[in-house]
């Protein structure tokens, strides 16, 4: 049995042996490299693919974009018109009363009666204030009957001066007496007339400054009193204005306190000097104001217009596209070739010029007739298809009178 088992194993050893021999090994590494090439093989051969599927995808996506149309934009269009403006000169104005004083006491004294509200009009000779004149008054009586007495002492003097039973001396000294005791009652009058305090003219009375009871010093404010019918707009222009500017020119005035109103007055003054910080000259004009809403102090939009109008090219401010390197508006204009009546939009420069309400002159750049964005500009470019929606554009007006919804 043992001799059989070395047999055996003599002959596995012979057999592994015979095995490893050298062709053997040399075909071990032959394998191993067939079989990297094929795998590189075949990961080139996907990648290959990989790359053709990604250009083929490519170029029908670069045909597709030669081949592709945008959709039109849409815009609402206007009109460019021709039309007559009215020449005329803009400025911000203040609002002046025709009449203004600060009521005040001229002489001491405690207020009895007050005759007026805060805010009410008053009349001139109308009684604001009345001080007490107790004191006064009594003095005014004993001032009197000295000057009774003095006045018959003066009669009695003349006529014995004239029966020469006194002397002149004695007539003058009683000619002085009655002289003097007529300032005294005069004095006294007058001081009582300044107890009463009366509006000096017709207006409006602002908010007193007074209540009853209280002891008033010289100068202490009552209150203030203005005429504001009519009413002033103080304002300033350039002094090439002059060369145009007359008395009883046209004057519009807005505020905006009352948007959807305006007055029309005229100037009354030219001031005859030029500020010569500023080279500007002050321009005075009236106003009608029955209803009393403009009032002092106010600030206004004025225009004042020159009998003469002159001819523009105007356009909705809406359809400028601003920027540094100049204006520019998009009109419209028939795509070449299109028998469906396409609309292309076409950039061009402009120069613009005055300004008013929703429209803006143009000095070149447009002529009359031409049509033009006027909402939408912002999205387009030289050269695109567009489609005009007017359907909701609102209308562009010389004086826009927006209202509150």
């Amino acid at each position: 049995m043992g001799e059989d088992l070395g047999v055996l194993h003599h002959d596995g050893e012979t057999r592994e042996r015979s095995l490893d021999t050298p062709t053997s090994r040399a075909a071990r590494p032959s394998n191993r490299r067939r079989t990297w090439i094929v795998a590189i093989a075949a990961l080139l051969g996907v990648i290959l693919v990989l790359v053709g599927i990604k250009g083929l995808q490519i170029r029908t996506m670069i045909n597709a974009g030669k081949s592709f149309a945008p959709p039109p934009e849409s815009v609402s269009s206007a009109k460019v018109q021709a039309s007559q403006w009215e020449a005329s000169r803009s400025a911000v104005g203040t609002l002046v009363a025709v009449r203004a004083v600060t009521v005040a006491s001229e002489v001491p004294g405690l207020v009895r009666r007050i005759g007026f509200e805060s805010g009410a009009f008053v009349h001139r000779g109308e009684v604001l204030v009345e001080l007490d004149s107790s004191t006064e008054q009594a003095q005014l009586a004993a001032a009197k009957a000295d000057a009774e007495l003095a006045r018959a002492t003066l009669e009695r003097s003349r006529t014995l001066r004239a029966s020469d039973y006194s002397s002149a001396a004695d007539l003058d000294a009683a000619d002085a007496r009655a002289k003097q005791t007529t300032a005294t009652v005069a004095q006294l009058q007058a001081t009582i007339a300044k107890k009463t305090i009366r509006a000096p003219f017709d207006g409006r009375v602002a908010i007193r400054q007074v209540e009853l009871g209280q002891v008033l010093s010289p100068g202490t404010l009552v209150a203030s009193l203005q005429s504001i019918h009519p009413i002033h707009a103080d304002f300033w222009l350039p002094q090439q204005a002059l060369t145009d500017l007359a008395s009883g020119m046209k004057v519009r005035l807005r505020t905006d306190v009352f948007p959807q109103q305006s007055w029309e007055g005229e100037v009354t003054t030219i001031n005859p000097e030029v500020d010569v910080s500023t080279r500007n000259v002050r321009v005075r004009a009236t106003f009608p104001n029955p209803d009393g809403r403009l009032r002092p102090g106010m600030f206004a939009n004025v225009d004042v217009i020159s009998p003469q109008k002159r001819s523009v090219v105007a356009i909705p401010s809406t359809a400028v596209i601003y920027a540094p390197y100049g204006d520019s508006v998009f009109a419209l204009e028939k795509k070449e070739g299109a028998n469906d009546g396409a609309l292309v939009a076409r950039q061009k420069f402009v120069r613009l010029g005055e300004r008013r309400g929703d429209l803006v002159a143009v000095i070149s750049g447009l002529t009359a007739g031409e049509t033009v964005v006027s909402s939408g500009a912002f999205k387009l470019r030289n050269g695109a298809a567009v489609v005009v929606r007017n359907d909701f554009a609102p209308a562009a007006e010389l004086a826009p009178k927006p209202v509150d919804e």
